[in-house]
């Protein structure tokens, strides 16, 4: 019951009024906080981002023989942190909302343009940067350059979007259930 509820004069003390004000703010508070960290459809989309990270890590270990803890934040590589993370959030919102509702049909399209960008447009950026370091490197082979290189893995393959997404899509459905 919200604390304006309480009428003051069915409360004599007015000290035992102010206990009770306070003490149901902070059942509210605490109820706001359950509600954030209780929202399945959110925790399944950030626990897919967490696995795909991870995942990311001990691929470049496995791959490259060397550990790489700026690969748990980093972008690019597979699989798709950012499809595991939008197909998990469209997956669970399916399972909680259902696949006819408005919440479900705005995730998925928001899936659909973060995959398209990791694969697409991200990825033709990635290429570009390879380029252009490379005529950087060329062009001022054995003199110094005081440039930082461009970042390189930026974007996606299309196996590295797909992989995230089903991901994604397993972790969305099976936390949202």
């Amino acid at each position: 019951m919200p604390a304006t509820f309480i009428a003051r004069h069915n409360i004599h003390n007015k000290r035992e009024y102010r206990r009770i004000n306070r003490a149901m703010e902070e059942r509210q508070k605490d109820y706001r906080m359950k509600t954030i960290l209780d929202n399945r459809v959110l925790l399944a989309a950030f626990a897919a981002w967490l696995v795909a990270q991870i995942t990311k890590t001990i691929y470049e270990l496995i791959r490259y023989h060397k550990l790489r803890f700026n690969r748990l934040v980093s972008s690019g590589g597979m699989p798709s942190s950012h499809s595991a993370l939008v197909s998990g959030l469209a997956a669970a919102t399916g399972r909680v909302t259902g696949i006819d509702s408005v919440a479900f049909a705005i995730t998925l399209v928001l899936a659909a343009i973060v995959m398209y960008d990791a694969a697409g447009v991200r990825r033709a950026v990635s290429i570009q940067a390879r380029i252009l370091n490379q005529m950087i490197d060329e062009a001022f082979q054995g003199k110094p350059f005081a440039e930082k290189r461009l970042r390189e893995l930026i974007g996606h393959t299309p196996t590295q979007v797909i992989v995230g997404g089903l991901l994604g899509v397993g972790i969305g459905l099976i936390m949202a259930g």
